[in-house]
């Protein structure tokens, strides 16, 4: 049987879930995700390999009708991922109906010739199978043409095959371009960035996540131990003394829950040493935060 190999869009508002999707279709965590918008900032490849072929999926930033220079960024990220695609994944909240946000995106990103299968993620929430009909007939109805729709729950994994089946449909015949036990090409300097904001997002309060950078200002390797320097980034005082916490409480919980997980995917001890450091209105002045120090 011939192999197919294809780059797959996931494309969405923002808390659909399309970061839980691709952990689960992986079934190992390579993306951040929690309930905060605009936790995922940039597209970020996750590689799944079967006998059938080699699927490349591109998570990307929740996207929104953009008010600020941040939501532009994170709008154009999302958007690059989508000429190179062989097929598109609008993932959908099946937990209540389609609204202005979705159709915003039908009308400004998905206005395309590329293949979509529609996901309707967190069917499980719905109990009523007559309400979940409704609910996934206004996603359907955005669209002019009668593409699939794929039930799903990222959370339980209910119907992850049928979609991985209704993807293969669709891909082009091509031999693997990553090897086999590759999950993604995310460098561990990278990761590291990623999983500390994280853990940022989940202990700190609203004001906090959207202001919040991680920058790695040193990754030493070795047999037995990595050692990271971090420093992470916010826009005022204010929020750099929440993170820091009475007697610096907060900042220890997030290197440790950080340095925990990473020590997981590294398979050896990690020492994480953190800073925080307020630079005004960063999102404003830097459309990548890596050139901020």
């Amino acid at each position: 049987m011939k192999k197919k190999t294809g780059f797959v869009a996931i494309i969405g508002r923002p808390n659909v879930g399309k970061s839980t999707l691709l952990n689960c279709i992986l079934g190992q965590k390579i993306v951040i995700a929690t309930d905060k918008p605009q936790t995922t900032r940039r597209r970020i490849k996750g590689i799944h390999t079967t006998e059938k072929g080699q699927i490349i999926f591109i998570d990307t930033p929740g996207i929104y009708k953009p008010w600020d220079k941040f939501g532009e960024i994170l709008f154009e990220e999302a958007k690059l991922s989508i000429p190179d695609a062989d097929v598109i994944l609008f993932v959908a909240d099946a937990s209540e109906e389609a609204g202005k946000g979705d159709k915003w995106i039908v009308n400004n990103i998905l206005n395309t010739e590329i293949p979509i299968i529609i996901v309707c993620n967190k069917v499980d929430t719905i109990k009523s199978p007559e309400k979940r009909d409704e609910i996934i007939n206004s996603y359907k109805i955005l669209f002019e043409k009668n593409y699939p729709i794929v039930k799903i729950s990222a959370k339980t994994g209910r119907n992850i095959d049928t979609l991985i089946d209704n993807i293969y449909r669709k891909l082009p015949k091509g031999e693997p371009i990553y090897d086999a036990d590759d999950l993604t090409d995310e460098s561990m300097r990278k990761i590291t960035a990623e999983t500390i904001r994280e853990k940022i997002l989940l202990q700190t309060k609203d004001e906090i996540p959207h202001s919040v950078a991680v920058l790695i200002d040193q990754y030493q390797e070795s047999e037995d131990i990595d050692r990271i320097y971090a420093t992470i980034v916010v826009e005022h005082d204010s929020q750099k003394m929440i993170l820091i916490g009475k007697n610096g409480q907060m900042v220890k919980k997030i290197g440790t829950d950080a340095r925990l997980e990473l020590e997981k995917l590294a398979y050896k001890k990690i020492f994480l040493d953190l800073n925080v450091k307020v630079i005004k209105n960063w999102r404003k002045t830097y459309k990548n935060p890596e050139n901020m120090l």
